[in-house]
């Protein structure tokens, strides 16, 4: 599996797992291979509309909206989503 494999398979595991939350503005933040777990962790940001107050206002104004980022962990031996977690900045 190469990097753009891994972000493909981030990015749509993803869509999957949050179908029923509408999110949207789905992109790549930032992608690492961990060798000794032998797995891809690719880093995905994304807006809920709950999360974003001002939603309906968005067409009217340029308010940013709130970001989520989550953690795939893709194996690398059978290229599948093994985890997803919370992006925890590093302290």
């Amino acid at each position: 599996m190469d990097v753009k494999e891994a972000v493909v398979a981030a990015k749509d595991y993803v869509a999957k797992v949050f179908d029923d939350e509408g999110i949207r503005d789905v992109g790549l933040e930032a992608v690492e291979f961990d060798d000794a777990r032998n797995e891809w962790r690719v880093t995905i940001g994304f807006s809920r509309a709950w999360e974003n107050p001002a939603a309906p206002l968005q067409a009217f104004a340029d308010i940013p909206r709130r970001r989520v980022y989550k953690v795939v962990h893709i194996s690398e031996s059978d290229k599948k989503p093994t985890a997803i977690r919370p992006y925890e900045r590093a302290a």
